[in-house]
């Protein structure tokens, strides 16, 4: 016998009849924590938005899923991981920024950790310029006040190469290494010349040298009139590799492009006043950056400059400007430090107006090396010394004077200082005690004692008056050499350590 159809309207009623059934099942328990952490990889790290509240998701007829919130906010926190930043670039997103983020929170954890590793005191007047040499880690070139060059591997007790300068007169200003040779410096300095400084000894390389700036009639108060001649001096240096260009600013406002070769390609005031800074940006070959002591740094297309009123982008201070960095992670960013007590962070999205403002003291002085900030080589943050200042918010009584110039290596592992006539490496924790311990095994072994260490490399005598300071900072880099040795040697090794003091 064949079945008889049924109403249709009968079907509907027992639809609905099984219906609610279902949506208790679904809703008799809600999944818990440890179902949701068994559930696929790419279920996990994936959550679909919706426009509906998180607490409820499901059908809206005849029942729902609850989430417990708690359930919601870990699997939003188990997003932010590095497992999630790779499967999302799996699947095609961009995610270079948040990597990055996500990346430098180790680093961020690891400062703590960092200690004083190796000090020296080569210069009989102040550091004025450091830079780190672009394919050695642990090699670092500084210039002093008095003209003097260093090369030092800190890592080698012996390596060091120490270049002469002028005396008084021939602070440098800047230095660069040069792209295509490595054992070479570009050398602005006060004595009027940019060079080429060969660092193995061979003749030094003129490579354009700062006119007279003019005379000028001054009234004594005898009736004599006098006239002064006004010197020009370099304050600045850039290299580009891919522009094959180097460029310099001066102390009257005026910039200079070069070949590498040192043929001038054009020479035009773009300030009014002193050019602390001059940078080619990284990513972008035709983008320069100019800081003055006018209040201002300057954004310019290298391919259409006639004139300082030609910029792309003028950025006004309140105060004289020490320097203008771009980011080195992707040049989208600037870095500017003014002479009082306050460091900026532009943007490329909108140059018109800072994007961060950082109260911070580093008052500048005539006899103190300006200070910078400077940028870490791989991650959004910057480091910078300071001035302790009695009207800034927070200054305490008797404050201590910190560093002046900071940079870290282009591994973003190691910092050097420079502070007065003092260079510092500073290191984490346990890659200082492993250094450490294979200096003074060297040391020993060649009878090298703590000051003859540091003052290797043709080193002058410093000033009487630093004395103190520089014995303090050597004791600290011996005991501490000597305390990690002593931890993990026998006690005979305790006594040699003894006698190398003695």
């Amino acid at each position: 016998m064949a079945p008889v159809n049924q109403p249709k309207d009968k079907k509907h009623e027992r639809a609905h009849e099984r219906w609610p059934e279902e949506a208790k099942s679904a809703g008799k328990r809600k999944p818990d924590y440890e179902e949701l952490g068994n559930e696929p990889q790419a279920k996990r790290l994936f959550v679909r938005k919706t426009s509906k509240p998180p607490e409820k998701i499901g059908r809206s007829g005849g029942g729902s899923m609850v989430r417990n919130n708690r359930v919601l906010f870990h699997q939003l926190d188990r997003q932010c991981s590095i497992v999630h930043y790779v499967y999302q670039n799996m699947l095609g997103g961009s995610i270079r920024a948040q990597l990055r983020q996500c990346l430098q929170l180790p680093f961020l954890r690891s400062l703590a950790s960092y200690r004083l590793f190796r000090t020296a005191s080569p210069f009989d007047r102040r550091v004025t310029c450091l830079e780190w040499h672009p394919t050695h880690p642990s090699t670092v070139a500084v210039g002093s006040k008095g003209g003097d060059i260093i090369l030092w591997d800190y890592e080698v007790l012996t390596k060091t190469c120490f270049i002469k300068g002028k005396g008084p007169g021939d602070s440098l200003g800047d230095i660069k290494f040069s792209p295509y040779e490595a054992v070479k410096l570009y050398v602005a300095s006060g004595d009027g010349t940019l060079s080429l400084q060969d660092l193995e000894g061979r003749a030094v390389q003129v490579i354009s040298r700062a006119p007279d700036c003019g005379h000028e009639l001054i009234l004594c108060s005898l009736g004599l009139m006098l006239c002064c001649c006004f010197f020009c001096w370099y304050c600045s240096v850039d290299v580009s590799a891919s522009c094959r260009a180097v460029v310099t600013g001066d102390n009257v406002g005026n910039v200079v492009l070069l070949s590498t070769s040192g043929e001038e390609i054009w020479k035009l005031k773009l300030h009014r006043k002193k050019v602390t800074h001059v940078e080619f940006n990284s990513r972008c070959e035709w983008l320069l950056a100019t800081a003055s002591v006018d209040q201002t740094v300057k954004i310019w297309d290298l391919r259409n400059i006639k004139n300082k009123m030609n910029f792309l982008h003028v950025l006004p201070h309140d105060k004289p400007v020490n320097a203008a960095y771009f980011s080195p992670t992707d040049g989208a960013k600037l870095l500017s430090t003014d002479q009082r007590s306050e460091i900026r962070v532009y943007s490329s999205s909108d140059w018109t107006k800072p994007q961060h403002l950082i109260p911070h003291p580093h008052r500048q002085f005539q006899h103190l090396t300006p200070i910078k900030a400077t940028w870490h080589p791989r991650y959004d943050l910057i480091v910078a010394g300071r001035y302790p200042d009695p009207k800034f918010p927070g200054y305490t009584v008797n404050e201590l004077r910190t560093v002046d110039l900071n940079k870290f290596n282009p591994m973003g592992d190691t910092l050097a200082s420079g502070m007065g006539f003092n260079i510092l490496i500073w290191s984490r924790e346990e890659m200082v005690a492993k250094k450490q311990e294979h200096l003074l095994k060297a040391m020993t072994e060649q009878g090298i004692g703590s000051w003859s260490l540091s003052r290797r490399g043709g080193q002058r005598q410093a000033n009487p008056g630093t004395s103190k300071l520089k014995a303090n900072l050597l004791s600290w880099e011996l005991e501490e050499m000597r305390t990690k040795s002593n931890d993990s040697k026998s006690q005979g090794r305790k006594r040699k350590g003894k006698d190398l003091e003695n």
